[in-house]
């Protein structure tokens, strides 16, 4: 087993045998050809598996090259790695050797790692809807500061929600600046004005792209009500391969809808999960939000809950550990669909 601490400038990898012990250390450079330079150093490990931390993160682009070099790599949570490094004995010094033993020692004990594979249509979803989310953000961070500006413009500045720039454009064409703290105002609130114009064009453009490939993933996640193209992008990929979920009950666990057992002595309690993928559990979350504004199923379910005493916040917990199952249904028949001669 090898593990790799990957970092910006430079990698560290550490060979160990089936009894922990090490075989070699190899320290790279971040260069072009890392991953071919690594695969000569470890050729004398006939039988070896990679592991590399985060690499969903900051190893991404090292494992991709060393899948695409035909290597098996796993993704080890940095979690797992510090535990093992913290409970070890005389390794437990915060060094990139002692690091990369401890991420090749959780592989070689953990039960169920995730296997990385080479970048997929989720992974392109993902990648969209990240950038989709960013837009949103930047678009929201201009308009708090085009509110700021106003207020020390216009008394009690705008008194809307800046859907748009429909309605401030009137306001600066109104104002009219009496010294030359006020010629700035208004020449920087009109280039926050076109800011948030541009934005608006790239999120309209952000959210063609991603109904065309959610489309052309072939999915029916868009099939459940209060399901958009987005919410489908951010599911299918942060999901990933749903084979890793033998059953939907794992899944629930993935994305935090189930509830989490805090018991103690003869009192048997849940709560909720505040662990799992969050973004993941978000999406359910818009979902269920949807079902509920309209007259659903979820909303019947919801009602349901309400009757039997649930609180609003155990309704939707219940909810959305019933999305959680349905979502797992179809995407498990997509894949079955898909993987069909």
């Amino acid at each position: 087993m090898i593990g790799i601490d990957p970092h910006k400038g430079s990698h560290t990898a550490v060979a160990i045998d089936r009894d922990e012990q090490v075989l070699d250390e190899y320290r790279i450079r971040s260069c072009a050809n890392q991953a071919d330079r690594l695969c000569e150093w470890a050729v004398r490990f006939e039988d070896r598996t990679w592991a590399i931390e985060s690499a969903q993160g900051l190893g991404y682009l090292l494992a991709q090259q060393l899948v695409a070099a035909g290597e098996v790599v796993f993704d080890v949570p940095p979690m797992r790695a510090a535990r093992v490094r913290l409970l070890g004995s005389g390794r437990s010094q915060k060094n990139d050797p002692n690091d990369a033993r401890s991420i090749a020692i959780a592989a070689l004990r953990a039960d169920e790692l995730a296997r990385v594979g080479a970048d997929d249509h989720g992974r392109v979803l993902r990648l969209l809807v990240k950038r989709h989310r960013d837009l949103g953000r930047l678009k929201n961070t201009t308009c708090c500061r085009l509110h700021s500006l106003l207020l020390e413009m216009i008394p009690g500045g705008a008194g809307f929600r800046m859907h748009t720039t429909n309605l401030v454009k009137p306001l600066l064409n109104e104002f009219t600046p009496t010294d030359a703290m006020a010629r700035q105002r208004l020449e920087i609130a009109t280039e926050l004005v076109a800011d948030i114009d541009r934005y608006d064009q790239l999120l309209k453009a952000s959210r063609a792209r991603i109904r065309t490939a959610v489309s052309a993933s072939g999915t029916t996640l868009t099939d459940i009500i209060g399901l958009g193209p987005i919410t489908a992008a951010m599911i299918i990929g942060h999901t990933g391969n749903i084979d890793r979920f033998p059953t939907r009950d794992r899944f629930a666990s993935y994305n935090a809808t189930a509830p989490i057992e805090a018991s103690s002595g003869n009192r048997v309690r849940h709560r909720l999960n505040p662990r799992g993928n969050r973004q993941l559990n978000w999406a359910i979350h818009v979902v269920a939000i949807s079902q509920l504004r309209y007259d659903t199923p979820g909303r019947v379910y919801y009602d349901r809950k309400i009757a039997e005493g649930k609180t609003t916040k155990e309704a939707i917990r219940a909810l959305k550990r019933r999305l959680s199952d349905v979502i797992y249904r179809h995407l498990a028949a997509d894949a079955r669909r898909l993987q069909r001669p």
